[in-house]
């Protein structure tokens, strides 16, 4: 018998309906967008932009460390954002995340190098990608619920999915600046200023995600619990207090998907290009087709999981993730285009079948009243286990082993312990 209580109101305004669920693609996609390209420069040039000192690999690994620190504030952006998600509206919470993210980013691109200013500038990186870590923690909370919670009975896990594609949508987005930047340039231009274009056109992205942000009505749900003076004053302390095995479950069925998507979507790059020695483009295409892959699979799993459940199709993908870790690697070690494709499609559409039903799980295990807080802290918590420190540990272990069986290794392991909460998830009640 489930515990969670229904999701509550919902939006009878086709044209509204639309719209938001726009603003939740959009929006989120432009925020992974800048979240993305953070991570590509990071395989790709901040080892000797940022990190000129050491060795190719130890500046690789620095690189690294940063993406990983990043995830660190992504639990207090998730308890920040969440607080007053439930307090003062989803809407306001989208808003605040999109500028900070994209503040953040552009600064990136403005960012002095090591060998301009010295130890100031992977200081200075480490900030901004802090500030990053921040808004990302916030950010999917509030698009999964304002998508969901405006979505009629029986198609919540189809409009959740609007949320989920920002993630593939970004990437694929990101891989594509990168792709045009490095054929557009020589290499000395792309290490001199290339590399930033990407960064600094995250402006006008981020105006079209205001645009379209600051056209959407509040959530249903928001509002009705305004209008009964039901809203919590202290979210975070109830969600703890009242859902903590709700809370645990859940941050820990998303540990393998962000640890063996920033696998994919951060060390792969760095893997083919450096240990594979694997073109650059060629490996960019390889993440374009596993990104679209991505995408169309959350899609899939979302639409599947109104009809059968959002619990058997996250264990569905839960399942996949844990069998085909040690297959994708020994395909991309061949070398072999076609491979190496297939290597990432089906890693990628068990990454899809774990994440599409994402946004309804979530949100149908906790009550509207502290809602924004318990999804947000349970998916940055999530994150943080998972996929901050994701890349630098693949890195560490080949080296460490000169074996990609190792990082398969790593991700089954990840892929067991988050199978095992997803066992032990009960399926909500949404209606």
């Amino acid at each position: 018998m489930a515990t969670s209580p229904a999701l509550g109101a919902e939006s009878t305004d086709p044209g509204q309906l639309r719209r938001v669920a726009l603003a939740s693609a959009v929006g989120t996609t432009i925020e992974w967008y800048d979240y993305f390209i953070y991570s590509t420069a990071a395989a790709l040039i901040f080892g000797s932009q940022f990190f000129s000192p050491l060795s190719t690999s130890s500046g690789t690994l620095a690189a690294f460390a940063t993406l990983g620190v990043g995830f660190l504030a992504r639990p207090i952006g998730g308890v920040l954002w969440g607080h007053f998600g439930d307090v003062l509206g989803r809407k306001a919470m989208l808003i605040a995340s999109l500028l900070l993210m994209g503040a953040a980013t552009v600064g990136v691109g403005l960012l002095p190098t090591y060998g301009q200013i010295g130890l100031w500038a992977p200081i200075l990186l480490l900030a901004l990608r802090l500030l990053q870590g921040l808004s990302a923690g916030g950010e999917w909370g509030g698009a999964a619920l304002m998508a969901v919670e405006h979505a009629p009975a029986g198609q919540r896990g189809r409009y959740g999915s609007f949320s989920q594609i920002g993630v593939p949508a970004g990437l694929i987005l990101a891989q594509l600046m990168f792709f045009l930047m490095s054929n557009l340039t020589s290499k000395a231009q792309f290490e001199a200023w290339g590399w930033r274009v990407p960064f600094l056109i995250s402006i006008l992205l981020v105006a079209v995600g205001l645009f379209i942000r600051l056209r959407i009505e509040e959530s249903p749900v928001f509002r009705e619990l305004s209008e009964r003076s039901a809203r919590s004053r202290a979210p975070v302390v109830e969600v703890a207090r009242e859902r903590p095995r709700e809370l645990v479950l859940a941050a820990v069925s998303f540990i393998a998907n962000t640890a063996i998507g920033y696998v994919f979507l951060a060390y792969l790059l760095s893997y083919g290009t450096q240990v594979l020695k694997v073109s650059r483009n060629l490996m960019l295409i390889v993440v374009i087709v596993g990104s679209v892959s991505w995408l169309v699979s959350i899609v899939a799993a979302a639409i599947w999981s109104d009809r059968i459940g959002r619990r058997p199709v996250y264990l569905v993908g839960s399942v996949l993730l844990v069998v085909w870790s040690v297959p994708f690697f020994l395909l991309l070690d061949t070398k072999a285009t076609a491979w190496m494709l297939v290597a990432v499609i089906l890693l990628t559409i068990g990454l899809g079948a774990s994440y599409g039903p994402q946004s309804a799980l979530f949100a149908g295990m906790f009550e509207p009243r502290f809602r924004y807080s318990g999804a947000s802290i349970s998916y940055a918590a999530g994150a943080v286990l998972g996929g901050g420190f994701a890349p630098m540990i693949a890195t560490a272990l080949y080296a460490g082993t000169g074996t990609s069986l190792s990082i398969s290794a790593y991700m089954v392991l990840v892929g067991v312990i988050s199978l095992i909460a997803v066992i032990l998830i009960r399926e909500p009640r949404e209606s």
